[in-house]
């Protein structure tokens, strides 16, 4: 059985001003909310208790029931024109975090009516993907990971920071599909609508990939990769950033300074494991490194070093292997997304991967 939700909590609008009454009604219609009305008696104070947002009329900061009520957040008194002293008076007293003078301030009460009935998400995660030398197979990793996260969800956003590495929406098939990539993007910075840039981008398998452009290479900068990963998990959804190992320390450190599980990926070979220990060590005048709370992920190559061995080497313990996937290259040419099944090659660790995810997640909470 499937239990019925609650309805939708309603703004309340407290006034008896009718002209300021038609107003309000209109411009709370355009943030697209429904209100209750009142103006005393227990529905006054159930409203005030309960609504998402209180818009006080100037008309009633002076009346009994209003002068009754107790503080709270997400209270604006609202004023038809400029008010005199004794209204900003009544709203300090009341606590009210604005008062909002019509028309002038039209703009501002519709934004802040939605912002007050938009429901609370959960924040998405961020998973960061590196390697401590070239051809280690990140973006393969990182294209299994968002594949792996994608069922169950409402996309996951897979971010490709190689400006000029020939665009990850091939290695998913994506390279057709309409959607904007890095070109269009590279100039955002501050707050940015997730869900507008989520249905914007190409997307495969519940996989939305913000790639490189083949016609219009280019660097990608740190506050566009800061400004989309913040909107997109502001919205709830999850992020996987692949970063090249060519990534320089500004747009490293733009991902790594939020992620909630950042993967190193270390072929099994003496020199690619004596990288990535220079990666996770502190750097010489005691700074911590970017990497210094990187999980490990080794490799496997023919004749390399065994799994106990590269973790001697690095100074730390290996969360997953990546075995040889005979199909990965043929699949990778041919334009589909590489296998994640959980006895795959890259199923298997992706899976160990997200369970890491969620028990850091759980320890945190």
């Amino acid at each position: 059985m499937t239990a019925l939700r609650p309805p939708p909590a309603r703004p309340l609008v407290v006034s008896a001003d009718e002209q300021l009454l038609d107003d309000l009604l209109r411009l709370l219609a355009a943030a697209g909310a429904e209100p209750e009305v009142a103006t005393g008696g227990p529905a006054l104070r159930r409203a005030h208790r309960e609504a998402p947002l209180v818009l006080l009329g100037a008309d009633v900061l002076g009346t009994g029931p209003v002068r009754a009520l107790v503080r709270r957040p997400g209270l604006v008194v609202v004023a038809g024109d400029e008010p005199p002293p004794a209204v900003w008076a009544a709203a300090v007293e009341l606590g009210a975090e604005r008062v909002a003078v019509l028309p002038a301030d039209e703009g501002w009460l519709v934004s802040r009516v939605g912002s007050a009935l938009r429901r609370p998400v959960d924040r998405g995660r961020l998973v960061a993907v590196g390697s401590s030398c070239g051809g280690a197979g990140v973006s393969t990793l990182a294209a299994a990971l968002a594949l792996t996260t994608a069922p169950g969800t409402d996309g996951v956003l897979l971010v490709d920071t190689d400006g000029w590495g020939g665009g990850l929406d091939l290695l998913l098939g994506a390279e057709g599909e309409e959607g904007l990539r890095w070109p269009e993007l590279t100039g955002l910075r501050g707050r940015v609508a997730g869900d507008a840039l989520m249905a914007a981008l190409p997307q495969v398998d519940g996989v939305h990939v913000l790639a490189g452009s083949r016609s219009a290479p280019g660097a990608v900068p740190a506050e566009a990769l800061t400004a989309v990963v913040e909107a997109v998990r502001a919205g709830g959804w999850p992020v996987v950033v692949d970063l090249p190992r060519t990534a320089g320390p500004e747009l490293a450190e733009a991902a790594l300074a939020e992620a909630d599980l950042a993967v190193l990926v270390v072929p099994a070979r003496l020199r690619a494991a004596s990288a990535a220990r220079l990666l996770v060590e502190p750097a010489p005048d005691g700074r911590s490194a970017l990497w210094s709370g990187a999980q490990l992920v080794v490799r496997q190559v023919a004749g390399g070093l065994s799994t106990d061995d590269v973790a001697d080497v690095v100074g730390r313990p290996v969360l997953a292997e990546l075995g040889h996937d005979r199909g990965a290259v043929a699949r990778g040419e041919q334009g589909r997304p590489p296998r994640v099944g959980p006895r795959s090659p890259l199923g298997g660790p992706a899976r160990r991967l997200l369970a890491e995810l969620a028990r850091s997640a759980q320890d945190a909470a």
